[in-house]
């Protein structure tokens, strides 16, 4: 069993102690982490393939090949999942016509993203996370509709990953809400989950997280040879483009650009991954996405919403939008003998790890604020209880300026701390956490006085 040592001070009503403590797996959650199975994601992704082309614009009527039958392929499934749940899996199509567009749209077409839902049981977390991967797929051109578009790793591994989440994460409970999303049109641009963060939106989600899992089952570097099956990237932007005026003021003046929703959302998934996930290396990227590239989670963080992509370390571009076939001895082509399955549950099992954890914890502490009403080489942070569960306490983190991860957790009882850091020299932020060491994501602290 794997056990993460951390300094943790602990703090009583008169004074602080430091000590080193054992943070153990949760039981239920590594049993859930254990479920995942590589076997059902290997199903899953040569299943899809056999549909030939997913691409968005290909064959609707057919039960045998094209987005048509892929998407009801994939909705009966979520629906056997939901069966064994006792139906608390809500199983739906997010249907919607997307207008023409003049370059990969020619007409108006109806488009489906599937849902799996799975409900919160506690009435006063409002909270959403959605994980996602894209379901359709595309060969050299991005216009090709009846070509074999087999899209193998992009994204039928992604897809896999959200299916086999929805699979085992649907037989527990939870006090937050999670959806499962197989998304259409990312290759199109992004459609279907531009019209999914609308719609959340317009429907008031309190979206606390997304995530979308893109290109996640090739351990090869084309072009360089390198072949690693330990790491993964979290892509997550550091400044919100939806920022008001009065936040971008505060940032400039906090120096508080690495701490946007989205980079603490990478973090938290980094920290519980690495905790749950053996010989896993989660690297955090600060951007929104690869180089001049985006993914289905940029139009949830259009919004302002904490969107997040994992994908692989090393993309292998002989298989990615290309045609299938063989030249100078070379395959090409995203064809499911390439994908590393193991290495796919290894990523599913991180997201499932980090969305339980999340899920299972308290809410957030409200009003956090850093108290800079005199001039002090001293730190104090307050806070208050969230709505809903109360917390079995708090943990204050602290981090190096330059760190990219946070360093030091301060185990609070109640709704002040006085840290003898300075505020000039380090970041800090609050966390719930319960008596069984679920934590919230982190909130960093605004200035109060």
């Amino acid at each position: 069993m794997k056990y993460l040592l951390l300094s943790l001070f602990i703090f009583s009503a008169f004074s602080c102690y430091s000590q080193t403590v054992v943070i153990r797996q949760d039981q239920q959650i590594k049993k859930m982490v254990d479920e995942v199975s590589a076997q059902n994601i290997e199903m899953i992704v040569r299943k899809l393939v056999t549909f030939e082309t997913r691409h968005s614009l290909s064959d609707t009527i057919s039960t045998a090949t094209g987005i048509g039958a892929a998407r009801n392929w994939i909705k009966s499934e979520l629906e056997r999942y939901s069966k064994a749940s006792g139906g608390r899996l809500k199983v739906e199509f997010d249907t919607f016509t997307q207008p023409a567009d003049g370059r990969r749209i020619a007409s108006p077409t109806i488009m489906k993203n599937v849902l799996g839902i799975l409900p919160g049981t506690d009435p006063a977390d409002d909270r959403v996370f959605i994980v996602s991967g894209h379901y359709d797929s595309r060969a050299s051109d991005v216009n090709d509709s009846k070509i074999f578009a087999p899209g193998a790793n992009d994204d039928a591994s992604g897809t896999a990953a959200a299916m086999e989440l929805a699979r085992v994460m649907s037989q527990y409970k939870f006090n937050s809400t999670l959806i499962f999303v197989a998304m259409v049109a990312e290759e199109q641009g992004l459609y279907g989950a531009a019209n999914l963060a609308k719609r959340a939106k317009a429907e008031n989600w309190n979206l606390a997280g997304m995530i979308t899992n893109d290109i996640v089952g090739n351990t090869y570097g084309m072009g360089t040879g390198i072949k690693d099956n330990n790491s993964v990237r979290i892509f997550s932007e550091g400044v919100s483009v939806a920022e008001s005026p009065e936040e971008a003021a505060r940032r400039v003046s906090t120096g508080s650009e690495n701490d946007g929703q989205a980079r603490q959302f990478a973090r938290y998934l980094k920290e519980i991954g690495e905790r749950y996930v053996d010989q896993l290396n989660v690297k955090l990227i600060y951007r929104r996405d690869r180089y001049l590239r985006g993914g289905d989670h940029t139009p949830f963080s259009q919004l302002g919403f904490a969107g997040i992509r994992i994908t692989e370390m090393n993309e292998d571009f002989d298989r990615q939008h290309q045609n299938v076939r063989k030249e100078n001895g070379v395959d090409y082509g995203d064809l499911p003998e390439f994908v590393d399955y193991n290495y796919t549950q290894k990523v599913t099992r991180m997201n499932l790890a980090s969305l339980a954890n999340l899920a299972l914890a308290p809410r957030e502490p409200l009003n956090v604020g850093v108290v800079t009403s005199g001039l002090t080489n001293k730190t104090v942070l307050k806070w208050e209880n969230p709505v809903g569960e109360k917390p079995a306490g708090y943990y204050v983190v602290m981090r190096e300026t330059t760190s990219p991860v946070w360093e030091k957790k301060f185990f609070i009882t109640g709704t002040t701390a006085s840290l003898n850091y300075s505020k000039d020299n380090y970041y800090f932020g609050v966390q719930s956490v319960d008596a069984d060491g679920h934590e919230s994501l982190v909130v960093i602290p605004k200035s109060v006085r």
